[in-house]
């Protein structure tokens, strides 16, 4: 193929088609509107899966040779199309010269610029009967009006025989009856029956992709059998590929654009089947292309001379003037590290192929027919044959496809523990249930899954967008917990762990009681009065009468005094989220002291004054340490069980003189329904 820019009247370059696939996955994706431009839906446009064979058509126009090497199609309106392209009888036969063509838009009747249509190479999927020379389609949206001009660029030159212009109706929902679907007979449509033996299994997982019953594929157009890749049925490397298009497509328009290059492909080239192995849209909805089954080495014809050790992915647009979405290279990266995964094949790396025909590339390089080349695993159509495709923007965009298909999460960490599990030094400390949190700097769509460990087991699991998960731990003692992830290349990536520890059952020992805090006199605080909104800490072990370890709570008896509003305290392990819960409540100029069981996490307790000052006094009366006697306490709380005032717990209403309310304890909020002491 000769190596020219595609190009407008205007002198505009545009991008070059090409063939290029990716296997399908999955028959349930929908696709349609996810990062399209707005506008009105067009007659292609699609409401979803199509979900069975919908009927398309080929107009064909002749092409009136005009003799020195010219040939037009005067502007003239036709049946509906949506999809051209120029072919000729002989598919050996060479146009050297200019081949362009346009359209009239069916809704606005403006016409099209003139655009450059690239000519195939010869037999691209083998010489079979009824072959034609053609040229790359062109996607130009709903038209119903064409004209053509072709010139080989010398006066005596001659042009092939049999030269035509080709309008392919892709199928709407009018022109296969109010479902939208082919009506015929099951019998009448080849059904692909998928290999007995399955694919092999890939380092990467399979990506969804949207099947051809979903875009619509009528399968009675291509009945043969699929065919497979020699050599080992190993697949080496994936070319990247656009496809070429006159007018900005909606990604509603997809299936419909799908459909017009399976049916040119076949029809206009006499294939036998749709010639790249999956496409993507700019939305990074991924269709099934040629049909074999998506785990396959399918054979494709996307690539001349390099389809027996290759697989494809065609990006649906033109990107020598448009970049292509993200959305888009992270699909095609998540396909090409499935396929290439199959075969032990880094997307990153080299790959050395063995050219099927002496030809040369984009860039000059010359390819002997039999001799071996060596190739990124992941190139562009263009390091194969002599074409722009994939377009500059897109070919440009290979290294990040590349990193893509072979990275890695990175800074994946635990930030931290929260539900039940409070901070104990280094590591976390719960009765059982926690909340894990964790954060990484590589974007969602290109995680698969994240997995919590517990121990180095799997505990639970969630998709890429997941950034938290719940577990509970069970065994008394000290756990690690860390987060894996598994990257859509396939490759994990596992964060540092966390020491979680479940105490174990502690029991009640009691002590002289022994004043550790009085901020009258400075004991154990500051010397200080407790103000609106303040706290202070003390230390409740390593004293005369609580040991430094393995203390799991104390019991204090705290006193407000001297108050000078009515307030309440509230009295939690230090190092932990204060709850609305209070321990003690009092009036202005009251003494009220009341006895308190709290956690004990790092040594230390807060206490919490609300409103006004207050001094606040603390004798411990016993502490819970591990013991193989006695009641034993499991820390849970502080909790609000009871609250007359809004009916929590009790009936709502003040309580009064002589009057009693039963609070049910056990089997509320978490506490043990049976074997309470």
């Amino acid at each position: 193929m000769a190596r020219r820019a595609r190009r407008t009247a205007a002198g505009t370059a545009l991008g070059i088609a090409a063939i290029l696939g990716i296997q399908s996955i999955a028959n349930g994706a929908v696709f349609g509107s996810e990062n399209s431009q707005a506008r009105q839906p067009s007659v292609y446009s699609a409401r979803g899966e199509e979900h069975g064979p919908v009927r398309t058509a080929v107009h064909k126009l002749a092409l009136t040779d005009k003799g020195h090497g010219e040939a037009v199609l005067s502007q003239r309106t036709t049946d509906r199309f949506g999809l051209l392209g120029v072919s000729w009888t002989d598919p050996k036969a060479k146009i050297q010269g200019t081949i362009q063509a346009r359209a009239r838009n069916a809704e606005t009747g403006e016409w099209t610029a003139w655009t450059d249509l690239t000519p195939y190479p010869g037999l691209m999927d083998g010489a079979r009967p009824g072959a034609r020379g053609s040229t790359e389609p062109l996607w130009v949206g709903a038209s119903d009006g064409a004209e053509v001009r072709i010139t080989d660029g010398a006066r005596d030159g001659k042009l092939p025989a049999g030269l035509r212009l080709d309008l392919v109706d892709p199928g709407t929902d009018k022109s296969a009856g109010t479902s939208g679907k082919v009506s015929a007979e099951p019998a009448a449509f080849v059904q692909e029956t998928p290999p007995t033996t399955p694919g092999p299994a890939s380092t990467a997982p399979q990506p969804t992709i949207v099947s051809r019953a979903g875009w619509g594929a009528d399968e009675s157009i291509s009945p043969e059998e699929p065919g497979y890749l020699p050599n080992g049925n190993t697949i080496r490397a994936a070319f990247v590929h656009h496809t070429a298009d006159a007018t900005p497509y909606d990604c509603s328009e997809s299936a419909a654009i799908i459909r017009g290059i399976y049916t040119y492909h076949v029809k206009t080239n006499g294939w036998k089947d749709i010639g790249y192995n999956f496409l993507v849209d700019k939305c990074g909805t991924l269709f099934e292309g040629r049909k074999g089954g998506i785990d396959q080495p399918v054979y494709g014809a996307h690539t001349y001379g390099w389809n027996s050790q290759s697989t494809s992915v065609a990006f649906l647009g033109d990107y020598n003037k448009v970049s292509p979405s993200d959305a888009s290279l992270v699909a095609a990266s998540r396909l090409i590290a499935y396929k290439l995964g199959q075969y032990g094949v880094d997307p990153a790396g080299k790959a050395t192929l063995t050219s099927g025909a002496t030809q040369k590339n984009y860039f000059g390089t010359s390819y002997t027919l039999g001799q071996d080349y060596t190739f990124n695993a992941v190139s562009g159509h263009r390091d194969g044959y002599a074409t722009e495709c994939p377009g500059d923007l897109l070919y440009g965009q290979l290294g990040t496809i590349r990193n893509y298909a072979s990275g890695t999460v990175q800074n994946l960490a635990i930030t931290s523990l929260g539900g039940e599990a409070t901070k104990a030094g280094s590591g976390y400390q719960t009765p059982g249930p926690a909340t894990v949190n964790w954060s990484t700097s590589t974007q969602n769509n290109l995680i698969y899954k994240f997995e919590v460990l517990v121990d180095g087991q799997v505990a639970t699991w969630g998709w890429g967008h997941v950034r938290s998960a719940s577990i509970t731990l069970s065994g008394y003692g000290d756990h690690t917990v860390a987060v894996r992830a598994t990257h859509t290349s396939g490759k994990v990536t596992t964060s540092a762990p966390v020491t979680v520890t479940v105490p174990g059952p502690k029991t009640f020992k009691p002590v002289t009681p022994t004043r550790l805090m009085d901020t009258r006199s400075g004991l154990g605080v500051a010397k200080a009065k407790v103000g609106a909104g303040g706290e202070v800490v003390l230390q409740v072990t390593g004293n005369s009468v609580v040991p430094s370890s393995g203390v799991g709570a104390v019991v204090l008896n705290v006193t407000a005094t001297n108050p000078t509003a009515t307030s309440f305290v509230s009295v939690y392990p230090n190092g932990t989220d204060r709850t609305s819960a209070s321990n003690l409540n009092f009036t202005a100029g009251k003494t009220i002291p009341n006895l308190v069981t709290v956690p004990v996490i790092d040594g230390k307790v807060r206490f919490y004054n609300h409103a006004g000052t207050v001094d606040l006094i603390a004798d411990v009366t016993g502490y819970y340490a591990t013991d193989a006697s006695g009641s034993t306490h499991v820390s849970h709380g502080p909790l609000r069980l009871m609250d007359t005032r809004y009916g929590t717990g009790v009936r709502q209403g003040p309580v009064g003189a002589q009057d009693v309310v039963t609070l049910p304890v056990a089997g509320v909020q978490g506490v043990p329904a049976s074997g309470v002491t």
